[in-house]
């Protein structure tokens, strides 16, 4: 499997295909859209994926508020389990968002695992990245 992209991003989801019964990955931004994608889903399916996860972001966050009875809380990872397997959700400090999805079969800590591998290394490279001005160019 090898992911689709807007922009170079096969770098950030193929090494989550490596764990064993993963079966897609996206990568969103924090909005719900879809900036890259493997091969198993669809452009279509990978733009609805984009926006439920983006959905249950924002559900969550509010839930997560709600319980510690503050007025906001940054989630630092969701995950969805079904009959069919799981859902991991990362989102990133700079307004991204990696998720994964395996069968029934793959073992829940290694895709953990992987996708947070993975965000620090967009971490990493947002971090290496030259800064820009306000007016989004490099400064002068």
């Amino acid at each position: 499997m090898t992911s689709r992209d807007a922009g170079d991003t096969a770098w950030v989801l193929e090494p989550i295909l490596e764990v064993p019964h993963v079966v897609a990955a996206v990568l969103l931004t924090r909005d719900g859209l879809v900036t890259g994608y493997t091969d198993a889903l669809s452009r279509p399916s990978a733009d609805r994926v984009a926006a439920i996860i983006s959905t249950v972001q924002g559900a969550a966050r509010t839930a997560a508020a709600a319980f510690a009875d503050r007025d906001r809380a940054e989630v630092r990872q969701i995950v969805i389990e079904s009959e069919h397997g799981y859902v991991l959700i990362v989102p990133t400090d700079h307004g991204t968002v990696v998720a994964g999805y395996g069968d029934a079969e793959v073992r829940l800590d290694l895709l953990a695992h992987r996708v947070h591998s993975q965000v620090a290394r967009l971490g990493e490279k947002a971090m290496a990245a030259a800064p820009r001005g306000t007016d989004g160019g490099t400064p002068a």
